[in-house]
């Protein structure tokens, strides 16, 4: 669609070229020719100079920070979140059901073993020495490599990537969508998680554990990953090779953890956040604020009113300073009261 016909089915004001055709959205870093990316926050004003999007949506008083033709909205983030839907219609499937729970266009390695009950939709290839377990479904597209192993009921979504030697436990589900909404004057309005979940070899995913799907970029889970049971990733993370997290860890999206990191059970990483390579992050604690160098990191506070709560962990941070200052202050009374005497 041109950005014309785009403003048409959507409003907002059109500056630059009007004819440009967009097929695709993207995000700022990685969007190619043909893509849309958005701008809603200032801060990121910087990534507009590397940009190969063809067009930006963006606000108003953004509009003179780049060249390239944009569109201009009141709000980016929820005209890039219908955007999203109107290039990316939900696709339905035609009434009726398979003739067999294998499609023909599936590739199966002749020495692979498919389960019973399982499912496996159309174009999907699965490599040599591959176990697919009873009742794992896997989407449309999806590529097994050689030698995995998808214990009973794992699910794998569309379009999602699993390299060799992985191992998948019961109940896991790869590639589901992101928890991607934009509020929309009072209403949650759904954005389109259109990446894909790519899992590098000798990964393992534990038993009931979620990897959600990119919203515009992939999930990413490097080489040698290992994730325990019942853990949480979300959209557009990416996790580092050699990373091993134990049970009931909450990665928010969009994290980026490095490689040979160890994240105790429980913990939780909060979104956008970078953490570097050989990191240990103790169980249950808060990552809240990314972490640059290398080392064990650890914490635990109890609950409080949220007010009370910040003010008291801004002062817990700076204990140790306090600490200091506090014998430099009883040092000088000492002398004081020496003179004094």
């Amino acid at each position: 669609m041109s950005l014309e016909e785009i403003a048409s089915c959507l409003g907002g004001k059109v500056v630059g070229d009007p004819g440009v055709k967009i097929y695709q959205v993207g995000s700022l870093e990685r969007a190619e020719k043909g893509q849309i990316a958005f701008l809603s926050n200032s801060r990121y004003k910087s990534k507009l100079a590397s940009t190969c999007a063809s067009a930006i949506v963006l606000a108003e008083e953004s509009a003179g920070y780049t060249s390239l033709p944009c569109i201009v909205a009141d709000d980016p983030y929820v005209y890039f979140a219908r955007l999203s839907t109107l290039l990316n219609p939900v696709r339905r499937l035609a009434a009726g059901r398979h003739v067999t729970a294998i499609d023909a266009s599936a590739e199966i390695a002749p020495c692979a073993s498919i389960g019973a009950g399982a499912t496996i939709a159309a174009n999907v290839r699965i490599g040599e020495r591959s176990t697919v377990g009873p009742g794992c479904h896997l989407g449309e597209g999806v590529q097994i490599g050689a030698d995995c192993v998808l214990h009973a009921g794992v699910t794998v979504y569309s379009g999602c990537r699993i390299g060799a030697r992985a191992i998948l436990h019961s109940g896991s589900v790869i590639g589901a969508d992101g928890f991607g909404f934009a509020n929309d004057k009072g209403q949650w309005l759904k954005i389109p998680q259109i990446g894909a979940v790519v899992l590098g070899d000798d990964v393992e995913i534990g038993a009931n554990t979620t990897v959600d799907r990119g919203a515009i970029d992939d999930t990413v889970i490097e080489d040698g990953v290992k994730l325990d049971n019942q853990i949480q990733i979300g959209h557009n993370c990416r996790i580092g090779a050699h990373t091993a997290m134990a049970g009931c860890v909450a990665v928010v999206g969009s994290a980026r953890i490095g490689k040979y990191c160890t994240i105790g059970a429980g913990a939780i990483i909060l979104g956008h956040l970078h953490i570097a390579d050989h990191v240990e992050v103790s169980a249950a604690t808060v990552i809240t604020r990314s972490i640059q160098a290398s080392g064990t990191y650890s914490g635990f506070f109890p609950f409080d009113d949220n007010r009370s709560w910040t003010r008291n962990a801004v002062l817990v941070r700076h204990l140790s300073e306090y600490v200091e200052r506090i014998r430099q202050l009883e040092s000088r009374l000492s002398e004081l009261e020496k003179k004094n005497v």
